[in-house]
């Protein structure tokens, strides 16, 4: 079969994500089932990607006019927020009145404690777009001060799942901290645990419920009645009310087990794994690369969106190298995220002829070594065409002129970040740069207008950092084992899996031998039986239960008044003798089933009129018993034999007694053939069956009979 590739086939405009979990996700050649995710992800369709970019959703808010100005403009902020892009905030409980410039000062010195404590997990890794940061934000618009980041993670969705991670566990580390973080979808935690939600949180009543406390994630209920609880408001709550709620009712506003648990099972693995999302290739580059790749590894990842983003403009550059010659070429080792070396490595691209980048032929043993170099080396040469050789001395200032670095610096020596190594050696001194950029990035972010490019960054390099190629040619002679790239491509048990991942199951369930030939066709007639007794609403249908999740009840007003809405009030007495007998038997008789409280008169007209409809009923099957109609269902098998000239009797039908020769209709055979038809006709892609089936938690074993089927046919 032909196999499906990782994120990096296509161009930025159209590259796909793999994920697991209800957040659909996961592009595998078909539309995600609409009802997988619950009322949650029914009620933001807007979620529907069109190329692998997702669109903000189009939140409703009843009653608009009617809310505050701030919340309209919180919408508003909220719909105008860059695509692929996460925000978080953390605010400092209580939140008491103090002023301003203590605030500020006592934010700032938390935001230093947190980056450098989390400085041994952040600054080896290598983001897609942006690092994880954080910076004082000032109240505003009833919001108070806070510290606040943004990350555009852009095609790698891992980066947003670590930085959830990083943020569950700064609140678990400073207690006193309540954190919030949202996308562009907006509550994509939610979306992650849509299954689970209870069924009074939707999109329109989730704004400011959903906070991360202690390590926890937090959802601030809503009361069932009006006044019920005090401290709880009938409006979706501020900001400040949020961080008074938090702080006084911890225990009550703790997230249910099994919304926890969608979660947690999300970011499980984290912090090492983001080891295993490393790939190590070997590529054919020229010097000054490799010695900027030594000094900052992390510009691998903008070289690499330079490349995957080209236009022909950005390729005017790269007809003839001026930073980097080819001449210069020396085998490296270089290390990439998966994300990033699958849009490397799945790029189909033939460079200029006057480039003087030539590769082997195909079935040289290094031609992917010489094709991954040839593709950086575009990439970091576009990055350095776009900024000038001469720009501005005030950018090149080091970070150990900034206040903050000596008491960053020594925070880190106390977090043993230096693993005991001598000062000065060579890899004190890597570290130490390492340090310096991530200080740079993170912690002392200059202004955007003063912020280095990354183009503009490699130049300095250059400038201020003497490399000899004599040294890196001995080094390229003792480079460790590049990795294996076979997790491109997904074997069919490899993409199953990942199904049944994204649809919460811990481990494969697949079939056995021995299963299929025992499983009980019986599981498919009951389920969709169950899902039919159930009731649907204008949110969509609910998917059938387990008995112990949804234990029975019964109201029998309810039932009652829902009888009397379908089938109308009860016929009132009439004084008027002019009812004829035909008008009597037209009258609705199921409010009046109970024959024993009639009167003797009533009793024998109600039940002529059953049997009357009965004889109606007896008439049509025989009609159609004979059509085409007809003979599409499967009937039961009678004991009795049945008489070969139905068609002469037609006294025998028209007497309506009941002894009818016709066989019932088998309904479990008719719905069970009808359902393996169809879901055989899907020929193993996405289908109405297998997305039924699904939803209610029945899995077909797969069919491994390639013969035409055909449903048994009465004549």
């Amino acid at each position: 079969m032909t196999t499906p590739k990782l994120p990096g086939t296509e161009r930025a405009s159209n590259s796909p994500r793999i994920s697991a979990g209800p957040r659909s996700r996961l592009d595998v050649g078909t539309e995600p089932d609409p009802g997988f995710g619950g009322r949650w992800q029914l009620s933001i369709s807007s979620l529907s990607r069109k190329g692998g970019k997702r669109k903000v959703p189009q939140q409703r808010h009843a009653g608009a006019a009617l809310e505050p100005f701030q919340r309209r403009m919180e919408e508003s902020v909220k719909l105008a927020m860059v695509e692929d892009t996460v925000e978080y905030h953390l605010f400092l409980i209580p939140d008491e009145s103090r002023d301003p410039e203590k605030h500020k000062e006592v934010l700032q010195k938390y935001i230093e404690r947190i980056m450098t404590q989390f400085a041994p997990m952040l600054v080896s890794y290598i983001w897609q777009n942006q690092p994880f940061n954080l910076k004082y934000k000032p109240g505003k618009g009833g919001v108070p001060a806070h510290m606040f980041g943004m990350t555009k993670f852009g095609d790698n969705i891992e980066d947003e799942w670590f930085i959830v991670y990083v943020i569950k566990q700064i609140t678990k580390e400073f207690p006193e901290l309540v954190a919030r973080i949202e996308d562009n979808d907006g509550e994509f935690l939610l979306i992650e645990a849509a299954d689970f939600l209870p069924k009074w949180l939707d999109p329109d009543n989730s704004t400011n419920r959903v906070f991360f406390h202690r390590g926890e994630l937090c959802i601030i209920p809503a009361p069932r009645k009006s006044g019920e609880e005090s401290w709880l408001p009938n409006t979706p709550p501020t900001i400040p009310q949020a961080l008074n709620i938090i702080s006084a009712h911890p225990e009550k506003i703790l997230a249910s087990e099994s919304i926890r648990a969608a979660v947690n099972r999300r970011i499980r693995g984290y912090p090492e794994k983001t080891q295993a999302s490393l790939h190590r290739a070997h590529c054919f580059l020229p010097a000054g690369i490799v010695a900027v790749l030594k000094q900052r590894p992390r510009l691998v990842a903008a070289a690499v969106q330079a490349f995957y983003l080209r236009d022909p403009i950005d390729l005017r550059a790269c007809r003839v190298f001026k930073t980097f010659l080819p001449e210069t070429r020396i085998m490296t080792s270089v290390t990439f995220t998966k994300c990033l070396y699958a849009q490397l490595v799945q790029q189909r691209f033939v460079p200029d002829r006057r480039s003087g980048y030539r590769l082997p032929p195909p079935s040289d043993p290094q031609y992917r070594a010489h094709e991954l170099g040839m593709k950086l080396a575009h990439g970091f040469e576009i990055l350095c065409s776009k900024c000038s050789p001469h720009f501005s001395d005030c950018k090149k200032s080091r970070v150990t002129a900034s206040p903050l670095w000596a008491s960053f610096l020594e925070s880190l020596k106390k977090n043993d970040y230096f693993k005991g190594l001598i000062e000065g050696s060579a890899q004190y001194r890597e570290r130490l740069e390492m340090a310096e950029n991530y200080f740079q990035l993170s912690v002392n972010r200059p202004e955007s207008s003063l912020a280095m490019s990354p183009g503009e960054e490699i130049l300095t390099l250059l400038q201020t950092m003497p490399f000899d190629i004599e040294d890196l040619k001995k080094e390229a002679a003792n480079l460790p084992p590049e990795d294996g790239d076979q997790w491109l491509d997904l074997s069919a048990d490899q993409l199953e899996q990942l199904l049944q991942e994204a649809a919460g199951k811990k481990e494969s369930e697949s079939i056995s031998k021995e299963k299929e030939q025992n499983y009980n066709l019986t599981q498919v007639s009951e389920s969709v039986k169950s899902f039919i007794s159930k009731v649907s609403t204008h949110k969509g249908a609910e998917l059938p239960r387990e008995p112990s999740e949804a234990p029975i009840t019964f109201d029998a007003d309810s039932f009652l008044n829902y009888f009397d809405k379908i089938l109308g009030p009860r016929p009132r007495e009439s004084d008027s003798d002019c009812l004829d007998e035909e008008d009597f038997e037209c009258l609705d008789s199921d409010d009046d089933l109970d024959l024993e409280t009639q009167e003797p008169g009533e009793e024998a007209s109600l039940k002529g009129t059953l049997d009357n409809l009965k004889s109606y009923m007896a008439q049509m099957d025989q009609e159609l018993a004979h059509t085409c109609i007809g003979k599409s269902f499967t009937t039961r098998k009678q004991v009795e034999s049945v008489s070969q000239n139905t068609d002469n009797n037609s006294d025998e039908e028209d007497s309506g007694t009941g002894e009818s020769v016709m066989a019932p209709v088998d309904v479990d055979l008719n719905l069970v053939s009808n359902i393996l038809e169809s879901y055989s006709s899907q020929a193993g892609l996405a289908g109405p069956a297998s997305n039924l089936l699904h939803s209610m938690g029945v899995q077909l074993p797969d069919n491994t009979d390639h013969r035409p089927t055909s449903k048994p046919m009465k004549n």
